[in-house]
């Protein structure tokens, strides 16, 4: 097969699976269509380098993931206003003090990462975070980077990430709370 069969028979077998992982890793369609198609691009400008030591897919798989923490790196950079307001009033002082007390979940909630209607209320509740939140949430939870690599990607001290991720906690849990733990 010559390069661009090659190349065309791996965007013919290869597209589903890596539409799926960019919209898991991005949560918006549009952009997950556009990286995937990045991918390709680079996939085209560089298959000399590729030996075949691994599967296509894991390759082109590999390309989606560094294409992906370029787009967070760029986004993250791009939106530097974070505002604290919605948990701490001018003071500094909490607005809502039922953020720091325990859930009490039932053996029936705890099997909610099975629950469909629950988990599209969980990533609306990620995609409302600011963006600046968003990012590094999804690096450290949702791709499972490592705190210094989600540190060293985005710039920014283990400290801070720290207190982002714990902001993050909150506000969705306080989103939890009340859209889906009040309707039980």
């Amino acid at each position: 097969m010559t390069k661009n069969e090659v190349l065309k028979s791996w965007v013919e077998q290869y597209s589903g699976p890596l539409l799926k992982r960019a919209a898991y890793l991005l949560s918006d369609k549009v952009e997950a269509e556009d990286i995937v198609q990045d991918v390709f691009l680079a996939a085209i400008s560089s298959y000399d380098s590729f030996e075949g030591k691994s599967q296509p897919l894991t390759w082109l798989t590999a390309i989606l993931n560094r294409k992906a923490a370029d787009f967070y790196r760029k986004k993250y950079k791009s939106d530097p206003e974070i505002k604290l307001d919605h948990f701490f009033d001018e003071t500094g002082s909490w607005k809502n003090d039922g953020v720091l007390n325990d859930w009490n979940v039932s053996e029936k909630e705890s099997e909610l990462l099975d629950n469909k209607d629950f988990n599209k209320t969980f990533e609306e509740c990620i995609e409302d975070l600011p963006s600046r939140w968003k990012i590094p949430l999804k690096m450290y939870y949702l791709q499972e980077k490592k705190a210094t690599e989600v540190s060293q990607e985005l710039k920014i001290s283990a400290t801070n990430l720290w207190k982002i991720l714990q902001r993050c906690r909150m506000q969705l849990r306080e989103c939890l709370d009340s859209n889906w733990f009040t309707h039980l």
